[in-house]
This record gives C-alpha cells, sequence and structure tokens, in this order.
C-alpha cells in the first residue's frame, strides 16, 4: 500500500495545492475526491478539470492518484416495491453514477473507485437489503471489467464492521470487489480493528485512518480512536 491522504479533508485546496503539499509532505499517492462534474462543490474535483493535466501535476510531484472517492451508494429503496422495480423507480440511478466514475478513473489511470452499500430500509431483511445492494453493484462491476479498475466498497451505515461488509463483497465474489475499510467507523460499532483486518483478509486494498476528538476529526494521534497506533 502507498501512503496516501484524500482531498475530503482539504475541499478548498486547488490541485496545484494538492500536489505541492503532498511532495512537501512525503505522501506517494492522493485520494481525490469526486462529486461528478453537475454537482461538485470541491475545487480540486478531477471532473472539473481535464485528466490529462492533474496527472501532470501530480506526475511532476511524485505523485499518483490511488483512489477516486466518491459518495455513490447503491441502496435507493424500490417504491412501490413491486410495480417500481417494473416501470416507476429509476433502478440505475447509483449505477449510471458508478459508471461515470469508472470511466474518470480509466482516464485519471487511477486503480479504485471508492463506494458505499449503504442502509437497510425500514424493516427490510438483510438479505434483501443485499440482493437489491448487490444487483446493482454488480452490474457497476461488470463495467469495469477490462478497464483496469476495482471498485473499492467501504464499511458504513448497516455495514459498518468488516464481517457486515463482507457480507456484500461475499455475496458477489467478483475479482474486481475490494475492501476500503475504515477502522473509526468500525470501532464505533464495536469491532476490533485487529479481528476486522483479519477477516476482510486479501480483499483489503484501503485503509481509510482518521482520528476523532470528542467527536471532531482531528490530527491523526491527537484523537481518541488511538489512531498512531492504527
Amino acid at each position: 500500500m502507498k501512503p496516501a491522504f484524500s482531498t475530503v479533508a482539504c475541499p478548498t485546496w486547488t490541485l496545484e495545492t494538492i500536489a505541492k503539499q503532498a511532495a512537501a509532505w512525503g505522501y506517494l499517492g492522493v485520494e481525490l475526491r469526486s462529486e461528478g462534474s453537475a454537482a461538485s462543490t470541491t475545487a480540486c474535483d478531477p471532473a472539473l478539470t481535464s485528466a490529462s493535466k492533474v496527472r501532470t501535476l501530480l506526475g511532476a510531484a511524485g505523485v499518483d492518484v490511488v483512489s477516486l472517492g466518491t459518495s455513490i451508494r447503491f441502496d435507493d429503496p424500490i417504491s412501490p416495491p413491486v410495480i417500481g422495480r417494473t416501470f416507476l423507480f429509476d433502478q440505475e440511478s447509483s449505477v449510471r453514477e458508478a459508471k461515470s466514475a469508472i470511466d474518470l478513473a480509466v482516464q485519471l489511470e487511477c486503480p479504485f473507485v471508492r463506494v458505499f452499500g449503504f442502509e437497510i430500509i425500514n424493516m427490510e431483511s438483510r438479505r434483501s437489503a443485499i440482493a437489491r445492494i448487490a444487483d446493482r453493484l454488480g452490474k457497476a462491476l461488470d463495467y469495469a471489467r477490462n478497464s483496469g479498475v476495482k471498485i473499492a466498497l467501504e464499511n458504513g451505515g448497516s455495514f459498518a464492521t468488516a464481517s457486515q461488509l463482507m457480507e456484500v463483497i461475499d455475496a458477489l465474489d467478483h475479482p474486481l470487489l475490494v475492501a476500503s475499510y475504515s477502522p473509526s467507523v468500525a470501532q464505533a460499532a464495536g469491532e476490533s480493528v485487529g479481528n476486522g483486518i483479519n477477516v476482510i483478509g486479501d480483499r483489503l486494498a484501503i485503509a481509510r485512518i482518521r482520528d476523532l476528538k470528542n467527536g471532531v476529526p482531528c490530527l491523526l494521534g491527537e484523537g481518541d480512536l488511538g489512531a498512531s497506533q492504527a
């Protein structure tokens, strides 16, 4: 793995600033947060400029784009449950978003697109929720075939622990689906980080380490999560 930081932490920075700071701090990679060109409010969103410019700026600083961070989630409910599945509900919106992110990752020569599950809705069974999420995620994975891009599914929501995250990953058992693991999210759900990493095993592609002080993000090692020991 390459040490990298995410532009989630610095949404007002330009790409030029990102490249300069990454090099100064000794990082080998950067995760670029993207909301897509139509909705982005992030100054360094790679969807707002040409991919070649992004590669040139970061490459000159000796920094790789290691991941494309998104807020894409595959849990939208189908409503009404029967008719909505056939006629009314747009089941493909998250799939289209994922396809666009994959296309951008290809242009950036970026190996991962990070996405989420995310919630089991109302009284829905866990099995039904996993099936719905896996169906849409599977379509995105099929699109990624032969692209050189893998999809990294991050723990959160109803899939906060490693074992819960692996329920979705194992349901698909797809070679292009890997895990993005956030220890702080897992700890909040009562999971031992060491146990979580063992559960994920060789599916672990991204470890997203952060620290919080009284629930507020802070520098690593200055918070309550033991990030300096992670």
